[in-house]
């Protein structure tokens, strides 16, 4: 497919490799961005108009922005139907409480519409890609597959030692990794679910085998007070400190929460190259604190955003992370400088695409880049004046201004109605789980 953009505020990388917004026509053939022209005063030069001829669908771009899709470093898309059932309790109860029996009761059908709500949600506030920790091989990738979304999925690992269950759920990832390998727009990463679901032999079993088949990890670390102080008793050092001696940071690592990083556990995240992806709406929301973000910057550290999943946050919007994000530490840190706008945005994009090994593919406008585009309506009274657009997506923006998402070059969802995924079945599915798991008759 080809689509041409006429004369669009386009939020893209300066010289320094921050971001500035100028009108473009950009035009996207075969999943690329394959020519952009700045027009200050929107005239088409004779190649942009050769190309606007040639392009199957024209957008428009008056009082519009484009920005490249949002990259949501961590998230369990599955549990988008758990969204509203488990509020208001601290981290131990929330997830042995009730989270892990609904788990433990969920199908994989369950999964699977629950990976379609997710989907929708995310690409309806302008995600484009998503790191996925699933427990039901098959059904987010399915899901991801169809809806034409990008995602990097890890297949929820746990063990001790060389145990049989630790084994099947390696062979899992597998299986999952190699019957999808016909979709570009899936990767896959392992995923050792926590130190304290996994033991340090098991932990040494996904790091080689991570290395021998050239996988990333994705784990959660350091997100509780409680996991750190078990972590002391039993290994006598830090969940950070056991991941980076068992192995799992000496390639391509995602580390999710590091809420109670230390400084010592900042210069292993560093110089190790592990991103962080920070999760600010679920760590509030069960208690955990904040991650010492500005910190884990200026030691060097790749910082990136995600949402977690809706059991925990109760949504996947990433303009909501965004604005909480920039906000969040000025207030903790009482110094409005630590985290720009500017720096907001790079987290939430070019950041993320780095963490999952794609920054040369996603993550921001450019010529040669893969077209995962989110086109934002700026013609609402919370974007006027278009004066400064990178911190309106911070501060003013909730994510409803997402008008058309481009998804390797194909247009997903436009004027805000979706052309590969059906809601209506979608809503219909997951009100069918509700009432089956009685999730709907509950009083909360």
């Amino acid at each position: 497919m080809s689509i041409f953009i006429r004369n669009i505020l386009a939020a893209v990388p300066d010289a320094e490799k921050t971001v500035v917004t100028k009108p473009y026509h950009i035009y996207i053939k075969e999943g690329r961005i394959s020519y952009m022209e700045e027009c200050a005063d929107g005239a088409l030069s004779e190649k942009a108009e050769s190309f606007m001829k040639d392009a199957e669908e024209v957008i428009e771009g008056k009082n519009r922005m484009v920005i490249p899709g949002f990259v949501n470093c961590h998230t369990h898309s599955y549990m988008s139907f758990m969204r509203n059932v488990a509020d208001d309790l601290n981290f131990n109860d929330w997830l042995f409480g009730t989270i892990s029996p609904i788990e433990d009761a969920m199908t994989d059908e369950d999964a699977y519409w629950g990976a379609n709500l997710a989907i929708l949600e995310m690409m309806s506030t302008g995600t484009t890609c998503f790191n996925d920790m699933q427990m039901n091989i098959h059904q987010t990738t399915r899901a991801v597959k169809e809806s034409g979304m990008r995602a990097v999925i890890s297949r929820g690992l746990v063990g001790s030692g060389n145990d049989e269950a630790g084994q099947m759920r390696l062979r899992q990832a597998y299986e999952e990794r190699d019957a999808f390998a016909d979709c570009d727009r899936l990767s896959f990463f392992l995923g050792p679910h926590a130190p304290y679901t996994c033991d340090e032999d098991f932990l040494r079993i996904v790091a080689a085998e991570g290395a021998k088949n050239d996988m990333g990890i994705h784990i959660h670390l350091s997100e509780s007070r409680t996991e750190m102080e078990n972590c002391y008793t039993r290994y006598g050092c830090t969940p950070i400190e056991l991941a980076e001696r068992a192995g799992l940071f000496d390639g391509p690592a995602i580390a999710a929460h590091c809420v109670y990083a230390t400084d010592e556990d900042m210069e292993i995240l560093a110089e190790k190259k592990v991103s962080v992806v920070t999760n600010p709406a679920s760590n509030m929301k069960l208690g955990n604190g904040f991650a010492p973000i500005p910190k884990m910057m200026r030691a060097g550290v790749n910082v990136c955003l995600g949402t977690d999943g809706a059991a925990s946050n109760n949504c996947l919007n990433m303009f909501h992370e965004l604005s909480l994000l920039t906000l969040i530490h000025k207030g903790v840190g009482n110094t409005a400088q630590c985290i720009s706008a500017k720096d907001g945005f790079r987290i939430a994009t070019i950041n993320g695409a780095r963490a999952l090994c794609m920054e040369k593919e996603i993550g921001s406008i450019e010529v040669g880049k893969k077209a995962d585009l989110a086109i934002l309506n700026i013609d609402t009274p919370s974007f006027m004046p278009n004066n400064n657009l990178i911190a309106g997506l911070s501060y003013s923006a909730n994510g409803s201004e997402v008008e058309t998402v481009i998804i390797d070059g194909k247009i997903t969802m436009k004027n805000r109605e979706f052309l590969t995924m059906d809601k209506e079945r979608i809503y219909f599915e997951i009100r069918k789980i509700m009432k089956r798991m009685g999730l709907d008759e509950k009083e909360y």
